[in-house]
């Protein structure tokens, strides 16, 4: 089954973080990356960039409504993500945990539905 690790955390925070110690963070992510393709269970990731290169649409009254920015302001954004493929949610979590990216923010895992258009 597919997962999606949701990475949060203050993106006003990380834009604070020195470039250095940014690079060496992200040593540590793609070394994350390189473990979880070793156990078989990548599937992608994808950083994001931040909010304020975010639209939010919605239809109202059939007309096409454009927002800037994210539909909620929140303390914490949703800045990447990765997909894997586990047995189960246990598998997921214990794959979650050892993402570098705890240590900063949140990660919220959520199973794929898996559905045939058949």
């Amino acid at each position: 089954m597919k997962y999606l690790l949701m990475l949060y955390a203050d993106e006003k925070a990380g834009a604070q973080i020195p470039p250095a110690q940014m690079n060496k963070f992200m040593d540590t992510m793609y070394a994350y990356e390189a473990t979880l393709t070793k156990a078989g269970v990548f599937v992608s990731t994808a950083p994001l960039q931040p909010t304020t290169a975010a639209k939010t649409i919605n239809l109202e009254d059939g007309e096409l409504k454009v927002h800037d920015g994210p539909y909620a302001e929140t303390k914490e954004q949703f800045g990447g993500y990765y997909i894997i493929d586990c047995p189960n949610m246990d598998a997921a979590v214990s794959w979650a945990a050892q993402c570098p990216a705890a240590t900063w923010g949140k990660i919220e895992i959520r199973p794929y539905n898996e559905y045939s258009r058949e």
